[in-house]
């Protein structure tokens, strides 16, 4: 379980770098761009939010949808750029964005300047992915719990 939750993937500096600087911008943006807005919004924003249309989803009333939202955003959000359970995080991030964009912005067009559109989410449904297969890298949080010495072989 724990090499689930806290495996860091690569440890290659150069490309630890690049995770860090992606985990940090990406994590930024969502959780100060989308994820604290809502908290300053929410009442507002729960009387007419969204509930995704899926199952068991659809059971959920617009305020719990929004506080899942905001835990999403500002939780996963707030992990990644800890670069702590990187990989669960994202996908936490991946699915919000899933339903973001296939589900509330289903009949919304794809590309911007348009309104509404759905692009932001499938950009950072990309990043998600991104983290889900690299992990953060050798500069994070989850670096740290690995304590498996590897074997080396000296020849």
């Amino acid at each position: 379980m724990k090499k689930f939750f806290f495996d860091c993937g690569t440890r290659d500096p150069l490309a630890s770098s690049g995770l860090l600087l992606m985990r940090i911008g990406f994590g930024w943006m969502m959780l100060y761009g989308h994820g604290i807005a809502k908290i300053q919004n929410f009442e507002k924003l729960k009387a007419t939010w969204a509930v995704p249309g899926v199952f068991p989803l659809n059971f959920m009333s617009s305020p719990v949808s929004l506080m899942a939202t905001i835990c999403a955003e500002v939780g996963a959000a707030s992990l990644l750029i800890l670069g702590l359970m990187t990989r669960p995080a994202a996908f936490v991030l991946g699915f919000a964005m899933c339903v973001a964009a296939f589900q509330v912005l289903a009949h919304s067009p794809m590309y911007l300047p348009a309104p509404g559109a759905k692009e932001p989410a499938v950009m950072y449904l990309f990043f998600c992915f991104t983290l889900i297969i690299t992990g953060a890298g050798k500069w994070s949080v989850d670096a740290g719990f690995d304590t498996d010495k590897r074997r080396r072989r000296w020849r």
